[in-house]
């Protein structure tokens, strides 16, 4: 294919010009990073290093009905329509248990590969998608911060681009630094015109000589697209929906997160698996905004979540690259107590977050709260995110928590054993 073939197509398609928008190397493709791999050093180098995969759960999930207080009666009738009778809980111990839809994850706690750390907010909770959700990801809930948690430390370790990556549509704050900035690798949004095929696109990624580098590059995610697709097997799911292996599509993202959350874990399971040197994965689900008729929509998320997550941590266990991955799943925020008149649920504050791997103590931790002592109708706090933020940072990422939370000294969680 000649060169003036190859502008023009790259130009009609806009790649060029998307690619241009990247700055600091916040765009990279897949092949490139699987290029950085580190298999052709001794396996010892790299079996022992701690990754971290930040699972966001966008729309604010409804904890109560994730982590289920099914024996307290103040839960039955704050929301006698989305309850669910003890019968159908997956019984964690005698006055907790997951949603009947998380049998994977059920199977990881009784390995105590699972752990559930209960009440988790940060202080003076905003029930803001958009300000809730800043504030999780930059881990400063006093300020507005123009930098997230990891992208700080991607700062003070003078990180290269492919030590964090995200598979989400865009970049996410979290990864954001003043001077470094994780990659983003994402998969959406690819469709052939119908006058070229998958093998032109392909031929479209070979290097071309005397092309300047943006064009190079951007030619080279096209044909990274074509390979992405492949490893997802997506390619004829419609935009906006997810789906499940009997062909049922599920609810649109509708405020952020990727529909897609095994094709993006694909991926991340991928990257380790071959010895990328990435420290931290981001990956989403969307759809959890759900205000009216909640009960099913909600039990078909957190499905898609199980069914991912499970089979994720089942092929992570089978290396001891992969028995070094912790799994974090957190959320802009929970859901009211009282469900609303549409068979809903309303913003509300605290939540459960999941921690998840071969190195992980599973279990509680921190404290279940009151469904009664409410504060205007809402859960009160018993732990604080940047607890399991500094935990993580001191224990995976081997960090002083301080230095990244904003001077912020947090209570060390015993998520992980010692060794």
């Amino acid at each position: 294919m000649d060169a003036l073939t190859r502008r023009r197509f790259l130009r009609a398609s806009g790649v060029v010009g998307a690619a241009a928008l990247a700055t600091g190397g916040a765009v990279m493709g897949l092949a490139e990073l699987l290029g950085t791999a580190t298999n052709d050093q001794p396996a010892w180098t790299r079996q022992k290093v701690s990754r971290l995969v930040l699972v966001t759960l966008y729309g604010g999930n409804d904890g109560l009905n994730t982590v289920i207080p099914y024996a307290d009666p103040a839960y039955h009738s704050a929301r006698p329509e989305l309850a669910y009778p003890p019968e159908q809980v997956l019984h964690l111990d005698a006055s907790l248990g997951l949603n009947p839809a998380m049998r994977r994850m059920k199977q990881a706690w009784d390995n105590k590969r699972l752990a559930i750390v209960l009440g988790v907010e940060y202080p003076s909770p905003n029930r803001s998608h958009f300000r809730s959700m800043d504030i999780w990801q930059s881990a400063t809930p006093t300020k507005p911060a123009t930098t997230g948690w990891i992208g700080r430390w991607l700062d003070g370790t003078k990180a290269s681009r492919e030590v964090a990556v995200s598979f989400e549509p865009v970049l996410p704050p979290v990864l954001a630094g003043q001077a470094r900035v994780g990659s983003c690798i994402s998969y959406q949004g690819f469709s052939l015109p119908t006058w070229i095929d998958a093998a032109t696109v392909s031929a479209l990624g070979r290097p071309q000589a005397g092309e300047p580098e943006m064009q190079a590059r951007a030619a080279n995610s096209y044909a990274d697209l074509v390979t992405m697709e492949h490893v997802i097997g997506g390619a004829d799911k419609p935009a906006g929906s997810v789906s499940t292996d009997d062909g049922v599509s599920g609810p649109a993202t509708g405020t952020g997160g990727d529909s897609e959350i095994a094709g993006q874990l694909e991926l991340v399971a991928r990257c380790v698996e071959v010895g990328v040197p990435t420290r931290v994965y981001s990956v989403s689900l969307g759809g959890f905004d759900l205000h009216a008729d909640e009960r099913d929509a909600h039990q078909y998320l957190l499905g898609q979540l199980d069914s991912a997550l499970g089979s994720f941590l089942d092929r992570m266990a089978r290396t001891e690259a992969g028995r070094q991955v912790v799994v974090v799943v957190y959320s802009e925020f929970g859901r009211r107590v009282r469900a609303n008149a549409s068979d809903g649920t309303d913003h509300g504050t605290a939540a459960p977050i999941l921690v998840a791997g071969a190195r992980v103590a599973g279990g509680f931790y921190g404290e279940q709260p009151s469904l009664t002592d409410l504060d205007d109708g809402d859960l009160k706090a018993s732990t604080d995110f940047r607890d399991v933020y500094g935990t993580v940072l001191a224990t995976v990422l081997r960090a002083d928590p301080e230095r990244y939370l904003d001077g912020f000294r947090p209570h060390l969680l015993p998520l992980f054993p010692p060794g």
